[in-house]
């Protein structure tokens, strides 16, 4: 059975929601990780810290992680800093 939605590699990456992690100080070496994009077709990429394996085993009921995805974490001062960026619906 397919999926209802899937992402699509092709997307590309068009701005940066929120602020850049330099300006936030979540990096202190460069513009590197985490960050939070938006693409050309409307879906969402979030760079974080990969942390799969730590929290697979104490997910909340209803939550699952597919053999394909991947749970990262970034600073909540960096979603919040994106809300403005982000439609109310």
């Amino acid at each position: 059975m397919p999926r209802p939605w899937e992402a699509d590699p092709s997307a590309e990456l068009t701005r940066r929601l929120g602020k850049s992690p330099l300006e936030l100080g979540a990096t202190s070496s460069g513009p590197t990780c985490p960050d939070i994009w938006e693409l050309d077709n409307g879906d969402i990429a979030v760079i974080g810290r990969e942390h799969t394996a730590d929290y697979v085993d104490r997910l909340p009921e209803g939550v699952a992680i597919g053999s394909d995805e991947r749970l990262v974490i970034i600073p909540r001062s960096m979603i919040v800093a994106a809300k403005p960026d982000m439609p109310d619906a």
